[in-house]
């Protein structure tokens, strides 16, 4: 059952922050470093604000003694008292609001809560690159705050940006969708906005954030797999071209400040211990500026349970020497001397991890004292109404309309004075929060929502969501018989899918269906099936039931999901969300291994492939599905139909012209993709009488892939109605239109791209080969 805080308890809680806010005062926390009132420390050189970073973190580590240095590399970081360096908790939570998740952020006192927004999954059905990063900036506005009244860390371990592979993982909640595109703009957009812009070099950080869980990790508790033993088998190409790509975009587009690798092996080695992903391509490809940090207690996992050492110690050098610089666990702690003793990693090797590390902190400001840029946030600007309103605006632009027959939405106050409003998450609020999430400022509850607009009766209908008996079944039709209209607000919670529980199937839990049925054919009004819901869920009868007029996907919808629901219900918002998943058919999981990383489908052992650009079989609703209440229409301006791709100089272009003769594709790395810039005009016309959004969904079917279908650019844009915008895309072919071979080389085939403007339009663009000389 959720937890439900009454609007009395949301108006203390408010209340109690004020207090706190008049009570407070900006050096509540002493500084991490270098405080002005120690006069042992305050002069030393890694005190002085002044000189280059990098010259202050060789200071520092020169003074430290071994026994120091490996104290410092573990997430609850111990004090150096004799040089003025405080104790640090690295471990902080911030997926979608701050969160005390972690160790690092605790609630009460003059922070009682946070903004909670919507889940990820739900905000990611936006396609709405500008509100993700203004969620980053409120987010961390709220952090810093809470850092400075001592409640929180610096160092948030956020977001999650794996790919959501099998519709069955308990964190698909926490994840931007299936397609890397779109995942990986979700990255860069919020881990900007958190860092406030902190880029290359050794610029400042607002907060730092961490993109994880690096890589190839989507699987936590199935059929006897765990993610502990878990030997994730994956193909170069499936690397390049789907799970490595959010990551990449993390460090080399966002400058995210932290990567954390993952559990899981891969190809048989761990993560954590593999150079080549993490020293090889993470710091020496990608050129992260940052910290690289395992999953708690991850290098307590390779060896306790996967094996993969023969000796503790050689588990920590492994993982140091395979570029790992901070362990969230005790386990570097406790087994780095022995390792360090017996020559199996060296002391040079530890300063580089510190290196990264302590950098990262002093970027933060953390060697700075009392004083920077954010010193003055505290309470008052946590849970202020303009974050609120972030909230909502939030919530209602990640609702998805799937389904409106003879437009049965929006309602209306006047026609649909009464409402019945029935379901186990009918009154949800801790449901619509989801994983990762701290204490929100307040709840608003569909019932409470939808009570704004109309007068409501209310039947639970279900004891849960597990629904596990009828006996409530009864009282929920007589609702629906004498109500206007009836909103049935269905679903999942966090005992059904979350972290270490992932699901068996796709069908709604226990009796759910059949009270949607039932209580559908006895309703004497429009019936609209709201449903809560990280991953995806077969409801294929409702779909198909002309009883059941409109169908919404809410995933978890924030703090203020109620209101976002009931919002869109009466036409106050108009939907424009969009799936960021496909929704598959309950079969779909009966016949494909959760284990089973691969992502294109082979069908000469039954393997239909994964995610809409792979797989081609039935959906219930597919990737990208969503409807508004007014109608748009979209028109191609510009857009080239030719572009020559230039080859390297002239010494080899006899080696590329042969190349291309036998493979028609041009290596990336072979052209100048500078050049390579395309430039796309779509006109967006509102054609119906409502104001609203659209999202322009561009995709690319490269040539000889005719079953492939690739989301290379999107847009979201607001038309008024009778209006119309003009919608422009930037791609790159390198970038976009490049496609991984089986050795992961990305290649830009020669010949007709498709273009599609989503489902509407298309267009071709012909790439050719120009042998032009090109000066490298």
């Amino acid at each position: 059952m959720s937890q439900k805080y009454s609007s009395s308890t949301c108006f203390i809680l408010r209340f109690i922050l004020v207090l706190h806010t008049f009570a407070y005062s900006g050096d509540s926390r002493r500084p991490f470093a270098c405080d002005p009132a120690n006069a042992g420390t305050r002069n030393l050189r890694f005190c002085k604000a002044s000189l280059p970073i990098h010259v202050r973190v060789q200071d520092l580590i020169g003074r430290l003694t071994l026994q120091e240095k490996i104290r410092l590399l573990v997430n609850n970081a111990a004090p150096v008292e004799r040089l003025g360096v405080n104790g640090y908790e690295w471990w902080s939570e911030a997926l979608h609001g701050v969160s005390n998740t972690g160790p690092g952020v605790k609630f009460g006192g003059a922070f009682p809560g946070a903004t909670i927004f919507p889940q990820v999954i739900t905000t990611a059905a936006s396609f709405n690159a500008s509100l993700w990063e203004q969620i980053g900036r409120v987010v961390s506005d709220e952090g810093r705050a809470m850092y400075n009244g001592g409640a929180a860390g610096l160092t948030f371990w956020s977001p999650n940006v794996n790919i959501l592979r099998d519709p069955r993982w308990g964190r698909s909640q926490e994840t931007p969708g299936e397609d890397p595109h779109l995942v990986a703009q979700y990255a860069v957009s919020y881990v900007k906005g958190l860092q406030g812009g902190g880029g290359s070099g050794n610029t400042r950080l607002k907060v730092a954030a961490c993109c994880k869980h690096y890589t190839a990790y989507d699987l936590d508790d199935w059929n006897g797999y765990d993610r502990y033993h878990f030997n994730a088998k994956v193909s170069m190409q499936d690397l390049e071209d789907t799970y490595n790509v959010p990551f990449k975009a993390c460090v080399v587009e966002g400058n995210v400040a932290s990567v954390m690798c993952s559990y899981n092996q891969i190809n048989g080695k761990p993560s954590c211990a593999d150079p080549t992903l993490l020293r090889d391509t993470i710091r020496a490809q990608w050129h992260l500026n940052g910290y690289i940090v395992s999953d708690c207690d991850s290098v307590g996992v390779l060896f306790d349970m996967q094996h993969y050492t023969r000796f503790p110690e050689d588990a920590a050098a492994d993982t140091i020497k395979a570029g790992l610089d901070l362990d969230c666990g005790p386990f570097l702690a406790i087994h780095t001397e022995q390792a360090v003793r017996t020559g199996k990693v060296s002391e040079l090797e530890i300063n580089y991890a510190l290196a990264n590390t302590i950098t990262v902190q002093m970027r933060l400001g953390m060697f700075d004292g009392p004083n920077g840029p954010y010193a003055n946030l505290g309470p008052r600007d946590v849970c202020t109404p303009a974050h609120q309103q972030l909230a909502l605006q939030a919530a209602r632009e990640g609702i998805v309309l799937l389904k409106n027959i003879g437009r049965a939405l929006p309602l209306s106050p006047q026609r649909h004075r009464t409402v019945a409003v029935i379901g186990p998450n009918s009154d949800a609020t801790l449901t619509m929060i989801g994983n990762y999430a701290g204490v929100p400022c307040g709840y608003i509850s569909p019932l409470q929502g939808i009570s704004r607009y109309a007068r409501t009766v209310h039947q639970q209908g279900c004891m849960g969501v597990t629904c596990p008996g009828k006996q409530q079944f009864g009282l929920a039709e007589v609702a629906a018989r004498h109500a206007d209209a009836t909103v049935l607000v269905m679903g999942l919670d966090q005992s059904i899918e979350a972290e270490a529980r992932d699901r068996v199937s796709l069908l709604l839990p226990g009796y759910q269906q059949e009270l949607i049925s039932r209580v559908a054919m006895a309703s004497r009004g429009p019936v609209v099936l709201v449903l809560m819901s990280g991953g995806p869920i077969d409801v294929t009868f409702a779909k198909n039931d002309p009883r059941v007029s409109a169908i919404l996907w809410a995933g978890y919808p924030g703090q203020a999901g109620g209101a976002a629901i009931a919002d869109v219900l009466f036409g106050t918002a108009n939907p424009g969300g969009k799936l960021p998943m496909t929704w598959y058919p309950q079969d779909y999981v009966a016949k494909v291994s959760m284990a089973n990383m691969d992502m294109r489908a082979n069908p000469t052992r039954g393997y239909p492939g994964r995610t809409y650009r792979f797989y081609k079989g039935p959906t219930v609703f597919p990737f990208g599905a969503g409807f508004s209440y007014t109608r748009f229409s979209q028109h191609l301006v510009s857009v080239p139909s030719t572009v020559s791709v230039p080859t390297l100089h002239s010494h080899l272009v006899t080696n590329i012209t042969t190349t291309l003769m036998k493979k028609k594709a041009v290596r990336t790395i072979h052209t100048n993709c500078e050049s390579l810039d395309l430039n796309m005009h779509i006109d967006v016309k509102n054609m119906g009488d409502m104001d609203g959004t659209h999202t322009v969904l561009i995709f690319s079917t490269p040539p000889d892939h005719a079953e492939t279908k690739q989301l290379v650019a999107f847009e979201k844009v607001h038309v008024v109605a009778g209006s119309k915008q003009k919608v422009k895309i930037n791609m790159n072919a390198c970038k976009h239109l490049s496609v991984a071979d089986e050795y992961g080389v990305r290649r830009i085939y020669m010949g007709e791209h498709k273009i599609h403007v989503g489902d509407d339009l298309k267009h071709s663009i012909t790439f050719q080969p120009s042998l032009e000389e090109i000066k490298v």
